[in-house]
């Protein structure tokens, strides 16, 4: 039985620095084989090229692009595509998220926000996945994060970000079809920019606070379209800490 862990073309590429933090620690900590994707050479040079140009790319291109995944193994990520292409193209896999292994950590050095009020915007992609809200609230805590919920939450959530409201990659839909077709109606139509900006807006009116945590990285995008300050969660738990795991 192998345990992967997904790095996430898309995220690594948005937080490069970030994602290598992330991939020493579930490296270090559990041992685990990491690879960029969940299908094999999926735009491989196309994401290549959005890091910078350097050690950042060398280390991105020394990654197998994906795994060979095989009944009973255990494959981990933070990006919900993935989790969902994993979960529908290998059902024989156990698939879970990135923060429910973090939950389960006992050594994990949480930082100590001392208090910091935020929102917790939950995402449409993984509405169905309870663990996983419930893993992302036990954090904050664990963070010293005071977190408000919103009217629709967790499983009624209709949030992604400015995602949904326009075309999504075709590989989508062919490979997860429960997900991206039956559970899409209505979505993924194409707006143009401006409407995209003022559904975002709309959107995060309703917050009560100024900062607003989610855990996916095209909300993170719509929350900063929608001009609120917007935090990823992967920033909040990784980005202060100069511990080696």
């Amino acid at each position: 039985m192998e345990k992967y862990y997904i790095a996430s073309c898309v995220f690594s590429s948005q937080f490069p620095e970030l994602s290598y933090r992330i991939q020493d620690y579930v490296r270090e900590r559990f041992g685990m084989r990491i690879v960029r994707c969940c299908i094999p050479k999926y735009k491989l040079k196309d994401f290549e090229e959005r890091f910078p140009d350097g050690e950042l790319r060398e280390k991105w291109r020394a990654l197998p692009d994906s795994g060979d995944f095989q009944e009973g193994d255990e494959v981990f990520s933070l990006c919900h595509n993935c989790n969902n292409i994993i979960e529908e193209m290998h059902p024989e896999v156990h698939v879970r998220s990135l923060w429910e292994l973090i939950d389960s950590d006992d050594r994990f050095p949480f930082p100590d926000y001392r208090g910091m009020r935020v929102t917790v915007q939950d995402c449409w992609r993984s509405r169905d996945r309870k663990e996983e809200q419930d893993a992302v609230r036990s954090l904050l805590k664990k963070m010293g994060i005071d977190y408000v919920e919103i009217g629709a939450n967790r499983e009624k959530t209709d949030f992604c970000g400015a995602s949904l409201y326009r075309p999504q990659p075709p590989r989508n839909p062919r490979l997860a079809p429960k997900h991206y077709v039956e559970g899409a109606e209505g979505l993924f139509i194409p707006h143009t920019l401006e409407e995209q900006v003022r559904f975002m807006e709309d959107h995060c009116k309703q917050y009560p606070t100024e900062t607003v945590v989610c855990y996916c990285h095209y909300c993170l995008e719509g929350l900063k379209m929608g001009k609120v300050d917007g935090r990823h969660i992967a920033q909040l738990l990784f980005l202060t800490q100069s511990r080696v795991f």
